[in-house]
């Protein structure tokens, strides 16, 4: 019997990846022992040199592992993509956030604002400025500590309206899901996933990554708020 691979990840792909890891288990492969924490804590373990097999996290982050020598070259494969969507606290007014001028008028006029550590705070943080907005609301932005989802300050009454992956905010309680970013500014993050260098099973972990990456998890993606990276042409 094959010896459980080790992946390490963000908190955004944790239900994805179970998912996946139980379809691959089923289709033959070895079992994959999941940790999923911050993705800045995620890194910075691999990058120290902890051993594990697998690791998936926003894509720039792989790259910065890549280029750092942490991971097995040409092992990265792109996992899937995410979208940002909105959500206010259970039974609040819903507002309007279909336009983008409907979402900056809405942003304006709350009175906190949550978002996350991972790559759709820092897009989401980079369109405020875009807006010419961030003086007005540096003030009231919260951001999410690490591990927590945003939804979680939204669900507690600490933000009015949260920011982040709908994989994140999707299941759950106490907060009502507005939809995604209007089409002219959606926030679009990709994870990818790569062997670690010095895994001790690279040939395995690579064919789990190869599994995680093929089409026919696609609807398993969509089941899970997110959806496959489209082919390159």
């Amino acid at each position: 019997m094959s010896t459980a691979l080790t992946l390490i990840s963000s908190m955004a792909t944790r239900h994805l990846l179970t998912a996946l890891a139980q379809a691959h288990l089923q289709a033959g492969g070895p079992a994959t022992h999941i940790e999923s924490i911050g993705g800045v804590d995620a890194a910075k373990r691999v990058l120290a040199g902890e051993a594990f097999d697998v690791v998936v996290l926003a894509a720039d982050a792989i790259a910065q592992l890549d280029a750092a020598g942490r991971l097995l070259p040409g092992s990265v494969r792109p996992v899937a993509d995410s979208s940002v969507a909105i959500a206010v606290r259970a039974g609040a007014a819903r507002p309007d956030v279909a336009t983008e001028a409907a979402l900056r008028a809405t942003v304006l006029q709350a009175r906190a604002i949550g978002y996350s550590t991972g790559p759709s705070g820092t897009a989401l943080l980079q369109l405020f400025e875009r807006w010419g907005a961030m003086d007005t609301l540096k003030p009231r932005l919260v951001q999410a500590r690490p591990g927590v989802p945003v939804g979680r300050l939204v669900a507690d009454g600490e933000v009015e309206i949260g920011f982040q992956q709908l994989s994140e905010l999707m299941d759950l309680d106490g907060i009502a899901l507005l939809g995604g970013m209007p089409p002219e500014v959606d926030i679009v993050s990709r994870f990818s996933g790569a062997v670690v260098a010095g895994a001790a099973q690279p040939a395995a972990a690579q064919a789990l990554l190869d599994f995680m990456a093929s089409p026919i998890n696609n609807t398993l993606k969509r089941q899970h708020g997110m959806r496959a990276v489209p082919l390159a042409h």
